[in-house]
């Protein structure tokens, strides 16, 4: 299957602009199965790419996913080994199909604790792409608290280099500090797996999101349950703290 492979949709209903995923349950699912729980990323690593064939083709202009987290290095050596080779194979994968798939990748976290080559590799598919529309953007060693404090800690510096005051910050020159700088806010963020947490994610941008948690577990996660979650969406009344 192509990376982004367009295909015309079901759902009739606009998408929103952003969706952010937690891409959550690939460990269950294996143990429901019997299976180790690298059985389940590789499964939930097929899944992404049909979901992101699928908000390709309905016109979402951004779609990010929670792919690590800074609290997942606590899983065991065999696990992170598994999981870092399946984003290795997807991004040589990626990039060899980028031409014709015109997707820009960007990458939220700090990609140091990666391995060298890792980390060139996302260097790469992020430049090589940096002129296309449509953006995915993977969070690798992301968490939600790092994030916000090593915004704080960006602005205290330029504070203590005299290039500004305490009273110059704003929520939008605060924003330019994060690693989702530039992209606008997610409108839908979805939680497969039933739980009902954001788990560190996105906490400063989700601020005015609409959640969807649901009932099914990542690697089994269908167009049709994308298109349920902007369905619910669009059955929301965003008020923005107004009436």
């Amino acid at each position: 299957m192509a990376l982004f492979e367009k295909k015309k949709p079901e759902t009739q209903l606009p998408p929103p602009r952003h969706i952010a995923i937690i891409m959550d349950g690939n460990g269950r699912w294996a143990k429901n199965r019997g299976l180790p729980r690298t059985a389940g990323h590789a499964a939930g690593a097929e899944t992404f790419r049909r979901i992101a064939n699928h908000c390709r083709a309905l016109g979402v202009e951004y779609l990010t996913v929670y792919a690590f987290s800074t609290e997942n290095w606590k899983r065991s050596e065999e696990e992170i080994a598994g999981i870092m080779k399946l984003l290795k194979n997807y991004l040589l994968e990626a990039m060899r199909d980028m031409e014709k798939n015109r997707v820009r990748f960007c990458f939220f976290g700090d990609l140091t604790r990666l391995s060298p080559e890792l980390q060139e590799l996302c260097a790469q598919a992020a430049g090589a792409s940096a002129e296309y529309d449509v953006q995915v953007n993977f969070c690798l060693n992301y968490g939600g608290r790092d994030e916000i404090v090593r915004a704080a800690r960006a602005f205290a510096e330029k504070v203590a280099a005299g290039e500004c005051t305490p009273d110059a910050l704003t929520e939008e020159n605060f924003s330019d500090l994060m690693f989702s700088a530039g992209v606008p806010d997610p409108e839908l963020v979805i939680r497969p797996s039933g739980e009902l947490r954001l788990s560190n994610f996105l906490l400063w941008q989700s601020a005015y999101s609409e959640f969807v948690y649901m009932n099914v577990l990542w690697p089994d996660f269908k167009e049709k349950d994308l298109d349920a979650a902007i369905a619910e969406f669009h059955r929301r009344n965003r008020r923005f703290g107004g009436v």
